[in-house]
């Protein structure tokens, strides 16, 4: 079951209805029912594995939920410095956990090939892991109270609208909310499927469409030329972009609809003008708990303890912090080599543009228009090559259980220069959509329209969003339209996602969240 499915469709009010219905008191338990119910039609579903494997996602995320909520109790009643102890061995509990399964089954064809089984990977273990650990963190530093309450605890990691992908929510911020009372409001059911339309329109017409043609030229890197490789990248890009932002966009559809508010994941990233902009509005949870959870830390650090380096450095420079942050969300995102480059990258552009800010000074805050899309473009450009690693690592392109390496991102690099021709590109482009469900001329060029006009209109959306609306909840946009035209954008995003649905069940369209997997 997923937000784009139809089950959703059905599930998803159902779960309102019970929980808006629900004396205030039994809220919490619907609520968490609800969500154990989505987390279990998501469980593993391979023959080879047995019900126990299938249960253990499910027993390992209520597992993580109790330890939480007695560790957070134990925390608020120790003294220091017991109580930094305690938060130490939690969170160090939550991250051996968490790379068990990230890199266990990495490790198992290296060293232990046809002994030790691959582990089902949980669904959404990266994402409840880390809001797991702010909730303890947080406890600790006195942020907020241990909750008292183990089902509201356990709610709020398992909540069904964030469980797979996120946003990573903070439990100071959606606990107090699991302890209110939650009843139907129009204007806010209103405002919630504004958002899911939004946020389906995204995924499945436009992001699903691009990463049919991604996939497609990833496919065969040699066999093509270099404008196609590069229309792959840029459509990959995109992909996951419109992808993930369309499902936060339907995550924060879900939670409004039940009367809670999360946080926003993205805020038009490829209008930053510099990669602190950037990241400022791309993966914004995960951008926001790196910065309090482990850049913040390591700046007050006391360097002075360690051995060697202590003897040298109290403090941990602020660039090298930066630098260790983004090279830890590339090993986050996955135990391949290509995103551990592709995290070293984007440290790279980040301590690269604290050094030209020191040395050249900050720049102005109203520049020339020109200056500001310069900028704009150097950071799409630099963005986009990091994205040939993160295509690679994500194994796009290749058949399950297929994997990418370094080598091919490189091969696509150097193949950006190979074959200039606008007849060749043209002809493989062609040839890359003109496959199963589309092998007829005029299928090809009914989903080169049908691409292009989503395309054109989501990149509308936020130009709007961006300089009409300055980053404000993009369903504003279709709130400030005039009643005539707001219905009409109604019906065109309906007959977009209907048609979108029917070219990825018919075709090679994406199916499931990138960030699904994560």
């Amino acid at each position: 079951m997923s937000f784009h499915n139809l089950s959703y469709v059905a599930f998803l009010p159902l779960a309102a209805v019970c929980y808006l219905k629900a004396p205030k008191k039994v809220q919490p338990g619907v609520l968490l029912a609800a969500s154990l119910w989505f987390y279990w039609c998501n469980r593993p579903a391979a023959a080879s594995w047995g019900l126990g494997w299938q249960l253990l996602p499910m027993g390992l995320l209520v597992a993580v939920s109790l330890f939480c909520w007695a560790l957070g109790r134990a925390i608020q009643a120790a003294g220091q410095p017991r109580r930094g102890r305690l938060v130490a061995v939690g969170v160090c509990c939550l991250l051996a956990l968490l790379a068990v399964f990230k890199y266990f089954n990495f490790f198992v064809p290296v060293f232990a090939p046809g002994v030790l089984h691959k582990l089902p990977f949980p669904l959404g273990v990266s994402f409840y892991t880390f809001a797991a650990i702010s909730y303890l963190v947080d406890v600790g530093r006195g942020d907020m109270p241990a909750e008292e309450s183990p089902l509201n605890l356990t709610a709020f990691l398992c909540f069904f609208g964030t469980i797979t992908a996120g946003p990573i929510c903070r439990a100071r911020t959606l606990l107090p909310q699991l302890r209110q009372e939650h009843r139907f409001d129009a204007a806010r059911t209103v405002t919630a499927l504004q958002l899911f339309a939004l946020g389906l329109f995204r995924k499945v017409a436009v992001a699903d469409p691009l990463y049919a043609y991604a996939s497609q030229v990833f496919g065969d890197i040699p066999g093509h030329g270099g404008l196609s490789l590069l229309a792959a990248t840029l459509a990959y890009t995109f992909y996951l972009y419109f992808d993930f932002a369309g499902y936060s966009e339907m995550a924060r559809a879900s939670a409004l609809l039940l009367g809670l508010d999360i946080p926003e994941n993205f805020k038009t990233p490829f209008f930053a003008t510099n990669f602190s902009g950037f990241w400022n509005r791309w993966h914004i949870s995960l951008s926001s708990w790196l910065q309090d959870y482990l850049f913040t830390p390591l700046v007050w650090a006391d360097a002075s303890k360690l051995p060697l380096i202590g003897q040298k450095i109290s403090r941990f420079s602020p660039l090298f912090c930066v630098f260790c942050v983004f090279f830890v969300s590339g090993f986050w995102h996955g135990s391949t080599l290509p995103f551990v480059v592709w995290g070293l990258l984007q440290a790279l552009y980040r301590v690269g543009e604290e050094l030209l800010h020191k040395h050249l000074g900050k720049p102005k805050k109203k520049a020339p228009a020109r200056v500001l899309w310069a900028k704009r473009l150097g950071v799409f450009v630099l963005w986009n090559l990091s994205m040939v690693f993160f295509a690679m690592g994500s194994a796009v392109g290749q058949p399950a259980g297929g994997q990418y390496g370094v080598g091919e991102a490189f091969a696509i690099l150097r193949g950006y220069g190979r074959g200039l021709s606008l007849s060749r590109f043209a002809a493989e482009s062609w040839a890359a959509v003109r496959v199963g469900f589309y092998a007829d001329d005029r299928m090809v060029l009914a989903w080169f329209a049908f691409v292009a006009f989503c395309f054109a209109a989501a990149l509308r959306l936020d130009w709007l969003r961006a300089f009409s609306f300055k980053n404000k909840g993009e369903e504003l946009v279709l709130k400030a339209q005039k009643p005539r035209v707001r219905w009409a954008l109604y019906y065109l995003l309906t007959l977009c996602c209907f048609a979108g649905l029917v070219m990825q069940s018919g075709g090679f369209g994406g199916g499931s969240f990138a960030y699904g997997g994560f």
